[in-house]
């Protein structure tokens, strides 16, 4: 039976101290009228776009020229442009804080353990900053990264996003194609890296696949290698082009920091789409958007500040990387971790949390339900003490998931679970620090977002599942796609199903608390533990070998997640023994990543296609979790969809 309480409600002091409420005041004041409720201040925000945008530019300190224009062409989507005489640098925000205390506290598992100062910070984004200038690096051009989440990843960005260049990065368990597949289209002119990390204890070189990448991107003028290892000395004199951090640092006294001021929509980051339906996306994000949704949400609806001491478990392939760093423009002091979050076990973060004074503890649905299904209970065992907002994202939390967050890690707390995207590097829905939080409900739309759920006829639902929409235009959309030049992909991304509409491919409900849940992804996009992977990146793997004539992937709902199955044709005379799936696991693993390795590989006699010749997932997917199969017609085989019911290897 479902609950018909809240799990948590916010004490009279916590709603009148929490910055929203100061928030509020100011826009009451603008708009001449008071707005008393969460309810009424969305509703101007939604109502009055430029009101609002231009109050989080004030409220939020951005520094920068703001410019007298706030929106144009606000009705249309894609094609608005919000502050278009607005100048800003991106660094200059993040490093506006200065001093002795924290910026960034850094643990690798239990190997590392670092402290940087914010003087310490800016002063290697100092030294990184001229290296790059050293380079001829550019406003415009490209720094990839292929790194884990450490202090010197972020120096790194804040150095190139301060002259202007654009930043793109991944994590160091990305196979060599998975790498070139991304930063192979966007053609960097440095790249950075590591000579290996650590993971569940185990030492993991990477110095063979940076070569092999090396080789495949000749427009990388130098290469910059930082020691995690001990070896980053000779991987760089193995590499003509390379360099140690070291030794560049060595070459560049830190000196004053330099911030070029560029317009609003300046792109700042390349992230990455799932490739789904071939090689990744390039999803360009601008400076100004992505800094002042950001601002918005860490401020307003996670009540960031800046003793703050701030989390997010997350990857340098996850647009949470990106979120987690502009932490950094509320003065909050960042906590880093890399590893595995179960090394040597499941207390490890918990054990950073109560070590640190974690205030804002970030991380996976997944996460909290290992941990509930380990028997770990945090709440006896740990002092989170100053834990103030627990905040889970990357799949739907389940109801057993919200529950056992008051159970077993703390009761008195803000749970806030937050669903967005890459697509916008930021959030739809979050967490409202004013509302109670009810099970398996994200609490409310975030502020200036016009979000709804509309069924297939483009009408809004209430208590029924949907597509989750955005009906006007916000700051943080994609600038563009990379190599796109008349949009088209970018369009047939987001608004081919409902016209100047973003339909952002979740399936969602709309609830009586005026809050959502997310019923997952309506598209073929894969979310095993809540990192978003694409089909076609598989493909790429299993595809090479002789045995497989061809292959099709699905996720499976699974145990309040999703699992990756793989089905395969194989070739005469092939049987799909242990053998084989072990190599299939092995090729998919050393060639895509580890999260992409399929938990299920069924072998099946035909495979559905198009009558243009394209596999159909999502007609698998229906059938495999027992739905109805829309448009057959549209099937060149339609007879092989029954390959794929109650199979018995998908029931365990």
């Amino acid at each position: 039976m479902s609950r018909t309480d809240p799990l948590w409600t916010p004490t009279p002091e916590a709603v009148r101290s929490a910055p929203i409420m100061a928030f509020m005041a100011e826009a009451s004041k603008r708009a001449g009228r008071s707005f008393t409720t969460y309810e009424e201040l969305h509703a101007w925000s939604v109502a009055e776009r430029e009101a609002f945008w231009s109050l989080i530019w004030d409220f939020c300190g951005v520094v920068g020229e703001k410019g007298g224009t706030i929106l144009e062409n606000g009705d249309r989507m894609p094609g608005a442009s919000f502050f278009p005489e607005a100048k800003l640098n991106f660094a200059e925000n993040l490093l506006a804080k200065s001093g002795p205390g924290d910026a960034l506290v850094f643990r690798g598992e239990d190997k590392v353990e670092r402290r940087m100062s914010w003087d310490e910070l800016r002063a290697l984004v100092s030294k990184l900053q001229q290296a790059l200038k050293a380079q001829g690096v550019k406003a415009g051009d490209r720094v990839a990264a292929m790194m884990p989440n450490m202090p010197e990843t972020i120096a790194a960005m804040l150095a190139a996003t301060s002259i202007g260049a654009i930043w793109s990065s991944c994590s160091p368990d990305f196979g060599e194609q998975g790498v070139l597949d991304r930063f192979g289209q966007i053609e960097p002119v440095v790249f950075v890296t590591v000579d290996g990390y650590w993971y569940a204890g185990k030492r993991i070189e990477v110095g063979d696949k940076v070569e092999k990448v090396l080789d495949k991107l000749p427009g990388v003028r130098q290469a910059i290698i930082v020691d995690y290892l001990g070896t980053a000395g000779e991987l760089a004199g193995r590499i003509a082009r390379a360099e140690t951090l070291e030794s560049i640092v060595a070459a560049h006294p830190a000196g004053e920091l330099s911030f070029e001021r560029l317009p609003f929509a300046h792109p700042i980051y390349i992230l990455f789409s799932s490739g789904t339906t071939g090689i990744p996306k390039c999803i360009v994000h601008s400076a100004g958007g992505t800094l002042l949704q950001h601002l918005k949400e860490q401020r307003l609806h996670a009540g960031i500040a800046d003793d703050d001491r701030f989390f997010y478990f997350t990857t340098c392939g996850w647009m949470m990387w990106n979120w987690l760093v502009s932490g950094l423009a509320s003065g909050a002091t960042l906590l880093l971790y890399d590893g595995s979050p179960f090394h040597p076990d499941g207390n490890v973060i918990f054990d950073f949390a109560e070590a640190e004074k974690m205030t804002y503890f970030g991380t996976s649905a997944k996460f909290i339900d290992a941990v509930r299904k380990s028997g770990l209970e945090p709440i006896a065992t740990h002092d989170l003490s100053a834990v103030r907002v627990i905040s889970s994202t990357g799949s739907p939390l389940s109801p057993e998931g919200f529950e056992f967050v008051y159970s077993g890690i703390k009761k008195d707390v803000h749970l806030a679970s937050i669903s967005g995207g890459t697509d916008i590097v930021s959030c739809f829905v979050l967490g409202v620090p004013t509302r109670p939080v009810w099970s398996g409900e994200i609490q409310g739309a975030g502020l200036g977002m016009a979000v709804d759920v509309w069924d297939d006829d483009g009408k809004p639902v209430v208590g029924e599942k949907g597509e989750l929409v955005c009906t006007k235009a916000f700051p943080s959309m994609p600038v563009m796609f990379w190599n796109d030049p008349d949009g088209a992909k970018y369009h047939g991304a987001y608004f081919e199903r409902f016209d100047n509409v973003w339909c952002h491919g979740d399936f969602a409900e709309r609830t009586g608390h005026d809050g959502f849940v997310i019923h997952g992804r309506s598209d073929a996009t894969l979310n095993p533990g809540g990192v978003r992977i694409g089909t076609a990146e598989i493909y790429n793997q299993v595809e090479q070998m002789e045995e497989i004539v061809e292959a099709i992937c699905i996720g499976q709902d699974w145990e309040d997640d999703v699992r990756v199955v793989l089905f395969v044709r194989l070739a005469g005379g092939v049987e799909l023994d242990e053998d084989l799936q072990k190599r299939i696991k092995a090729k998919v693993r050393s060639g895509a990543s580890p999260r992409h390795v399929p938990a299920r590989i069924v072998a099946v006699r035909d495979i559905p296609r198009t009558k243009s010749g394209k596999i159909t997932e999502l007609a698998v997917r229906d059938v495999v979790h027992g739905r109805p199969v829309k448009n057959k017609e549209a099937l060149a085989n339609p007879e092989a969809l029954a390959f794929f019911a109650d199979l018995p290897e998908l029931k365990s």
